[in-house]
């Protein structure tokens, strides 16, 4: 393939060195930045970049040189908390929101997880194939070059391993990195309601297995909440889960503090996702752990909520990551440059913090912070070229429209 040269870059922003891995604290807001540059890709990766004054001389023969008009190059969001593949919208259910209805109110009268289940278990594979990828491409044209997807609308375990083999396709045909996870711990079916015990063994017994007979999940999440899965519940489910190599997230401490983000840093989950509800002990608990705090503000935005602690989770050194939770109920957008935005109004993050929490940090959720979510040389080479910007704040400052005016995925202008 031909080599790609970006020249007259505006500024070159994330050029963090290759071992780091992910920011926590003051980190979180340094944000290495070259200006006037060019880069050079080769083999799909990053393999050099400088001054536009140190442009080198002698460059590969097959060679595509893009002018990148004094825009700025950003390495693509690495988005870590997804649910794109379902059946349906459930726009009826913004209508209840509107009249007042709560989450667990709409839950309560067959809405929610449990309305995207009986959907998804009609729906055939290629459908949800081709939905989840018009979604997929809509993401990416939005700046985001990696992915993580959730299991958890089948809750059979038919529907929870077409989800899965869905989320595979997805992977094998899609030019970014798609993490999966496995989510039938996501509710309990209506036939499970009064007998939880049955529902945990059909998973550790039934679902596990095949699940990683098939290698179809890198992980296990489960939604530990009142009303969903109780904290013993979680404990037992990721244990098995690791029974079979599937390393831990949680959904933690949405709707209350439950004790889902200590029982994470116990299991030495990846990452604790939420985090709406927290306090001194669910900050205390994270310190000195390498389990990463991903925050979902378009999921507070839309269905009010409180929004996270981002100020106290970063000044106690816990690293922070920032996601869509793209998902039919509770957050129907994939959008990031949203989501950063939302970080710097609601969560009060600084625009460098927000940027490396949806890049790094969110690869390093991901657990691919070794091959993206900066601008390195050996990394891949997934990236977004903005309008020209008067400062790196401008793209989270204006909010309500895109400044991206090329993708870059794997050394290719897309």
């Amino acid at each position: 393939m031909a080599a790609l040269l970006l020249i007259n870059i505006g500024c070159l922003v994330g050029l963090h060195p290759g071992n780091t891995r992910q920011l926590k604290g003051a980190q979180l807001g340094e944000l290495p930045l070259m200006e006037n540059a060019w880069l050079l890709c080769e083999d799909g990766k990053i393999s050099d970049f400088g001054k536009m004054g140190s442009l080198p001389a002698q460059l590969p023969n097959a060679l595509h040189t893009h002018d990148a008009k004094k825009g700025y190059v950003f390495p693509s969001w690495c988005d870590s908390h997804s649910h794109i593949v379902f059946a349906a919208s459930r726009e009826e259910e913004f209508e209840m929101k509107i009249a007042g209805k709560s989450y667990e109110e709409i839950a309560a009268a067959g809405g929610g997880i449990l309305n995207s289940a009986r959907k998804l278990q009609h729906a055939s594979a290629d459908a949800l194939y081709d939905a989840a990828a018009l979604r997929l491409n809509d993401m990416i044209r939005q700046g985001t070059g990696a992915v993580e997807i959730k299991s958890g609308y089948g809750l059979t375990t038919a529907s929870e391993l077409k989800m899965l083999r869905v989320i595979r396709r997805l992977k094998e045909s899609f030019p970014i990195p798609v993490k999966a996870s496995f989510l039938a711990a996501h509710a309990y079916p209506p036939e499970y309601k009064n007998d939880h015990a049955a529902y945990i063994k059909l998973i550790t017994d039934e679902m596990l297995p095949r699940i990683a007979d098939e290698g179809l999940a890198d992980y296990m999440d489960v939604f530990c909440e009142q009303g969903f899965f109780s904290v013993a519940e979680t404990d037992e489910l990721l244990a098995a889960a690791a029974g079979y190599g599937l390393k831990p997230k949680i959904h933690a401490n949405q709707l209350s503090v439950s004790g889902a983000v200590q029982l994470g840093v116990k299991h030495q989950a990846v990452s604790v996702d939420h985090l709406e509800v927290t306090d001194e002990a669910v900050i205390s608990s994270l310190q000195n752990s390498h389990t990463i705090a991903t925050l979902l503000p378009s999921c507070s935005f839309y269905i009010n909520i409180p929004y996270a602690n981002a100020r106290g989770l970063i000044n106690a050194d816990i690293p922070v990551a920032i996601a869509s939770d793209y998902n039919p109920g509770s957050t129907p957008s994939g959008n990031m440059n949203l989501v950063v935005s939302l970080a710097c109004i609601k969560l009060r993050m600084q625009p460098r913090e927000a940027i490396n929490a949806a890049t790094l940090n969110g690869a390093a959720a991901m657990e691919l912070s070794g091959e993206t979510g900066s601008i390195t040389k050996g990394k891949k080479a997934n990236l977004f070229i903005t309008r020209p910007m008067p400062s790196l704040a401008f793209l989270p400052y204006s909010f309500g429209q895109s400044q991206i005016e090329s993708i870059i995925l794997n050394g290719k202008i897309c």
